[in-house]
């Protein structure tokens, strides 16, 4: 993504939206933490520090789509805790860039239970 002034141009690569993006999601209530989609996008994370684990972002014709894959808590509404992924993600990347979000998906990838003592 990029955006040009008289000054000249700004770049945003999707790497630096995932980051925002991923520490948007990370403190949505109910989100214990992500998932890679496939063995592929997994084994890539792995062996690149600057991909965030469980998010992919795409551009086309300038508008943003955020895919997250999240593992939930087990015991709140899945319903709600992806509502409010969507929200707080799009809101944080849309305030952090100054750009429009089309669409934040949200994919749940499995639900933890917690140890109760």
């Amino acid at each position: 993504m990029s955006e040009g002034t008289h000054h000249g141009r700004i770049e945003v690569s999707p790497s630096a939206v995932a980051s925002i993006a991923y520490d948007a999601l990370l403190s949505c209530y109910g989100v214990v933490g992500t998932a890679s989609k496939d063995l592929a996008a997994g084994i890539a994370t792995r062996l690149t520090h600057d991909r965030k684990p469980g998010v992919a972002v795409h551009v086309e014709d300038g508008q943003i789509t955020i895919d997250v894959y999240v593992i939930v808590e087990y015991g709140t509404r899945i319903a709600a805790v992806a509502r409010s992924v969507m929200d707080v993600v799009q809101f944080r990347v849309e305030s952090a860039l100054g750009m429009e979000v089309r669409a934040v998906n949200v994919h749940i990838e499995g639900l933890r239970i917690s140890n109760v003592d």
